[in-house]
């Protein structure tokens, strides 16, 4: 990068945004280079990175994360940062298509609304101004979709996921945030029926979350006969990244300015850094079903977790023991096999020439990494990720969640292994951030800083390039210790668009007369 690249005024933007000058040329640098794409070498499958769990195993598995939710050792940790404009951008067309009402689009949609567990809710901000919600329906869709989009009714164009109703119940219909509460109370509530969650939002939506909150915690806390522990945080600043334009030039507003923007959701492994429980389950806002549908989620969830603790303690085991003994070769194998098979580490190929003391240091770092259990679903061809073996720069292959925008589009043979993959990452985490002693990892220590994606956007109209920080369950957590288990695609419901609320898995929503699911 040229000297003198940043003028005064752009310093002072930088230092605004918590970074360094040298922090925001090297941004710039990997910009212009652009990102080092991952290499492939094959999909996962079972037996080959993925995990199936035997019936057998489920009743012990079960109690093992019973025992350690009693403890208080979970977590939930939900990203909810994202806005709902996604998720309305064909009905924001439909808006501003002035002959929208004479189409056949039109017709459909006066059908659904109805179907939505925020009718109630429109119909309400309809009649306030003294409509009858019907005869719009009938007359003027456009006029009702400025009800749900807009400052004038619902504003749903505007608010973040969490404040959309989802679901509708008898008594109550839920948003989002509402169904994630209640599926804590489910596989992370301790003995003193403590539930503890943390979730991330947008500094710009946090003090309506924070209101939403306060005016439903007691109707929970009370039916479900809980205490609600809600940490909310926003993505720092400081990960936010520097925009260039399409000349790799930095990218600057219409009065001059620096322009900055979120670095994706990898800029949250420093929220999930600051939690002191040793579990964290992680799931995304969107994805979450009706009280009908949620014990078979809520088995799996304990599955994964009793799965982690159990998988946690054999670790820990075997990190005391080779701190307080000298090995032979036949216990350096056994370590080694365990490696092997239970974390599907590839070790190196002279392992066992390794002099001891080499020996014992590698199998000990190996071992004391955060560990991952993530639920893997049959692809079913939903847009993310998918689990496969990748071939580090020293030739080493790894199991890790990979983005298509991490591999090389010019490759017909990357493309062709990606396009391979029977699996998916539906984001079902769980997580174990604590070492054999008991003390918190540094999880920015386990991070492959050299997997940024790079990613066109829009601003105002003008096209720019941005810089993705390596993502939470992608690049930051390339260093962990993975496992990854199949789950039923039961367990994966998405609504990353309006639609997909009219899904059957989002419909027909039933409040059992007993609060909580048994």
């Amino acid at each position: 990068m040229p000297e003198n690249l940043f003028t005064e005024s752009d310093l002072k933007i930088i230092e605004k945004e918590g970074l360094t000058a040298e922090e925001a040329s090297s941004q710039l640098e990997i910009l212009c280079d652009g990102m080092t794409p991952l290499k492939l070498d094959r999909p996962c499958s079972i037996g080959d990175g993925i995990v199936v769990i035997p019936d057998s195993d489920r009743e012990v598995l079960i109690s093992i994360h019973n025992q350690a939710a009693a403890k208080g050792r979970m977590t939930k940790f939900v990203p909810a940062s994202g806005a709902a404009s996604r998720m309305f951008r064909s009905w924001f067309n439909y808006y501003e298509t002035k002959d929208f009402n004479d189409t056949e689009e039109a017709e459909f949609l006066k059908k659904q609304i109805p179907l939505f567990a925020f009718y109630d809710d429109l119909t309400r901000v309809v009649s306030r101004d003294g409509h009858d919600i019907r005869n719009i329906l009938g007359e003027d869709t456009r006029v009702i979709l400025e009800y749900i989009l807009t400052p004038k009714g619902l504003n749903y164009a505007h608010l973040p996921k969490a404040l959309l109703k989802f679901h509708a119940y008898p008594d109550h219909n839920r948003t989002s945030l509402e169904e994630h509460l209640v599926e804590a109370t489910m596989y992370v509530q301790d003995y003193r029926h403590i539930c503890r969650i943390y979730i991330t939002v947008s500094g710009e939506h946090r003090s309506a979350v924070e209101d939403y909150i306060l005016s439903i915690r007691e109707y929970y806390e009370t039916g479900y006969n809980i205490k609600l522990e809600i940490s909310l945080s926003v993505q720092l600043s400081s990960t936010d990244t520097i925009a260039v334009d399409m000349e790799d030039k930095p990218f600057r507003d219409e009065k001059g300015g620096l322009v900055f923007r979120p670095g994706g959701h990898g800029a949250l492994l420093k929220n999930l850094n600051a939690i002191e429980e040793d579990i964290i389950f992680v799931k995304n806002i969107d994805n979450i079903v009706p009280d009908r549908l949620k014990p078979e989620t809520v088995l799996y969830k304990k599955i994964l977790g009793g799965y982690l603790v159990k998988l946690q303690e054999e670790i820990f085991h075997y990190l005391r023991f080779l701190n307080e003994n000298e090995l032979n070769e036949k216990q350096f194998s056994g370590i080694a096999d365990f490696c092997r098979e239970k974390l599907c580490a590839v070790l190196p190929s002279d392992f066992e020439e390794f002099p001891d003391t080499r020996k014992k240091g590698f199998v000990f770092d190996m071992l004391n990494r955060p560990l991952r259990v993530c639920g893997m679903v049959r692809a079913e061809g939903e847009p993310g990720g998918g689990p496969f073996w990748v071939k580090g720069k020293d030739g080493a292959q790894s199991l890790q969640i990979v983005e298509e925008a991490q591999i090389d589009a010019k490759s017909e043979e990357q493309k062709a292994i990606w396009k391979s993959s029977t699996y998916f990452n539906p984001v079902d985490l769980v997580c174990g951030i604590r070492d054999y002693r008991g003390e918190k990892f540094d999880l920015e220590r386990y991070v492959d800083k050299d997997t940024h994606i790079v990613s066109d956007k829009s601003y105002e109209g003008k096209f720019l390039k941005v810089l993705e920080l390596p993502g939470l369950w992608n690049g930051s957590m390339a260093r962990w210790n993975t496992v990854f288990v199949e789950v039923p695609l039961a367990t994966f419901n998405p609504a990353k668009t309006a639609e997909d609320l009219l899904r059957d898995e989002h419909q027909g929503a039933v409040i059992q007369s007993g609060r909580v699911p048994s």
